[in-house]
C-alpha cells in the first residue's frame, strides 16, 4: 500500500449517518467499525463509530469517527489530516517532522487495533493523525 493523505472528521455521535450520507453522494465502499468491536462493548458509546472509511470510485478517501468519550467535540475544528500506509520508515519520518515544534496528544505507539498510531498538532496549529499498518505480503 502506498501512503495516503486525507481528511479525518470528528462527529458528535452521528458519524454513521454522516458517512452513509457521503456514500450516497460520492458512491464507493464504506467500512464502519464501532467502539464495541474494539473492546468497549459494555459502554454507552459501544455502537458509536470508532473509525469509518469511505473509498470512492473517483479516488476520494474520507475518514471519520464519533468523538470519543472524555474528549470535547468542537464544531469548526473537528477535523484532522490523516497520513496512513505501511511504509514504516517514511511514516515515522513524517511523524517526527510534523510533531517537531508542535504538541503530541497521542504518542506514536501500537494501539488496540494493532497498528502504530499517533496524533499531534504541528507548529502551525494543524492536527495530524499518523497510522502505520502492517505491510501486506
Amino acid at each position: 500500500m502506498t501512503s495516503r493523505l486525507n481528511p479525518y472528521i470528528s462527529f458528535d455521535g452521528d458519524a454513521r449517518q454522516a458517512m452513509e450520507f457521503y456514500k450516497e453522494v460520492f458512491g464507493g465502499t464504506l467500512t464502519l467499525n464501532t467502539f464495541g468491536e474494539f473492546g468497549q462493548s459494555d459502554t454507552p458509546h459501544s455502537d458509536k463509530i470508532m473509525h469509518g472509511l469511505l473509498e470512492t470510485p473517483d479516488g476520494f478517501t474520507l475518514m471519520a469517527a464519533d468523538t470519543p468519550p472524555g474528549m470535547q467535540h468542537s464544531p469548526g475544528s473537528n477535523f484532522a489530516v490523516s497520513v496512513s500506509g505501511d511504509d514504516d520508515a517514511a511514516l515515522r519520518g513524517y511523524w517526527e517532522k510534523l510533531s517537531g515544534g508542535g504538541s503530541v496528544s497521542v504518542p506514536l505507539e501500537k494501539q488496540m487495533w494493532g497498528d502504530v498510531f499517533g496524533m499531534c498538532t504541528d507548529r502551525f496549529g494543524i492536527p495530524w493523525m499518523v497510522n502505520i499498518g502492517e505491510a501486506q505480503g
